[in-house]
């Protein structure tokens, strides 16, 4: 059996996918990964031996600039996504019997299984982008709406036209010229009445929180057993556990003078400081020996010995943190991470900052509180509820869906 994943997007829409590539090659299907063809993407997934399939450009490239992207931007982008998933997916799809997408708006994807005749999932990490009559578009999922029922869909309704004009003409130019019929509703075509959410249950609660079908299998957590860095080693034993600052891929939205701001209010509170350096670059503010810079390193083991992680709140990170009972800082600056700070408050296991551009008074604040007793064993408790089986738990209804579907095709070479 031969499945085919796709994504486009940061490290957090990419690594999930190892993860339950990894979880389906241990099941025996043979799995094709299409993924942007960013330098670590595809070392990340060699590292797990899953081959890469490169689609569209770098994320680095749309992403790492010194500003956000331009609505402009966002609609060159589209069309060309677009085409690229008929061209690259059409291709590293023939002979295979299902095809899962995810990231960021997978248009194209479900329409290539269409023509081959497999089946097709759309997954997703949260909840914030599926449509509710209880929240309106951009709103944090559990948080109180001022408008009624009929308020939220006139919102969502326009969320869709949104999509439609990023993404429609091309689309259906697309289909057209593979003999099928226009979508008028781009947004509910790609994320279909029954979409997948990886996310852990404790986390991310969707009881309520959508009115579509949504199967709740866990966050795909792709297992990482590397070494630390002999030298984050010797730092991590020369003293107290220190406080991990970092924003991933978050170039362009990074909090401004956020290096500064954090290393002086986790001095301020008694501790060293590690900071990744991540897209945005982060380095010390001087040559003081408790501050130290780490690149890519296996987080989950790191989080285990730091004092708190104060990030960005994208779903991957918030996950690695709460799972190994990290205390929690969240300064949210776009999409779902509003969603996962208040979750991280709401449980008791951290803080999230109000708003994205923490000041030494602000962010010390939430340190302290992160920092306290009472927030590491509440941590400490609720990382012990946090499933570790989600990708499996998707191999296995994945490989059920395509036998429900009457296939049985013979294995295709990789």
């Amino acid at each position: 059996m031969r499945v085919l994943l796709t994504t486009w997007g940061s490290r957090g829409d990419v690594e999930p996918l190892a993860g339950l590539a990894v979880a389906l090659r241990e099941l025996g299907a043979q799995v094709r990964v299409c993924a942007p063809p960013d330098e670590e993407f595809a070392a990340l997934l060699a590292r797990v031996g899953v081959p890469l399939v490169p689609l569209g450009p770098t994320v680095r490239s749309v992403v790492a600039g010194t500003k956000p992207p331009t609505a402009e931007a966002a609609f060159r982008l589209a069309p060309e996504l677009v085409a690229a998933r008929f061209d690259t997916l059409t291709a590293a799809a023939e002979g295979c019997d299902a095809l899962l997408a995810t990231g960021l708006m997978p248009a194209g994807a479900r329409d290539v299984a269409e023509k081959l005749g497999i089946p097709y999932v759309l997954a997703c990490f949260h909840v914030f982008g599926l449509p509710s009559r209880h929240f309106p578009p951009g709103r944090r999922p559990g948080t109180p709406s001022p408008r009624d029922e009929t308020d939220n869909r006139v919102l969502w309704e326009q969320d869709a036209q949104r999509v439609n004009a990023l993404y429609g003409e091309a689309l259906n130019s697309r289909r057209a010229a593979i003999g099928l019929p226009p979508v008028d509703n781009v947004r509910d075509h790609v994320l279909t009445d029954r979409p997948w959410l990886a996310a852990d249950a404790t986390l991310c609660p969707s009881q309520g929180m959508t009115d579509l079908d949504i199967v709740q299998t866990g966050a795909w957590i792709l297992p990482d057993d590397r070494p630390l860095p002999k030298e984050l080693e010797a730092f991590l034993g020369a003293g107290a556990p220190p406080v991990y600052v970092g924003f991933g891929s978050m170039a362009s939205h990074a909090p401004k003078d956020i290096a500064r701001v954090a290393i002086e209010a986790s001095r301020a509170q008694g501790r060293r400081v590690l900071l990744a350096r991540g897209w945005a670059g982060l380095a010390p503010i001087d040559d003081a020996d408790d501050c130290f810079v780490v690149g890519e390193v296996n987080q989950q083991e790191l989080f285990r010995r730091v004092a708190a992680v104060v990030h960005h709140g994208g779903a991957g990170t918030t996950t690695t943190a709460t799972r190994a009972g990290a205390p929690q800082v969240v300064v949210p600056l776009i999409a779902d991470q509003p969603y996962w700070g208040r979750r991280v408050t709401e449980l008791g296991i951290g803080a999230a900052h109000d708003g994205p551009t923490p000041n030494f008074e602000s962010l010390s604040a939430a340190l302290r509180t992160a920092l306290t007793p009472e927030t590491r064993a509440q941590a400490t408790t609720v990382a012990a509820a946090i499933r570790t089986d989600g990708a499996t738990v998707a191999a296995k209804l994945l490989l059920d869906a395509v036998g429900r579907d009457g296939r049985d095709r013979p294995p295709v070479p990789a």
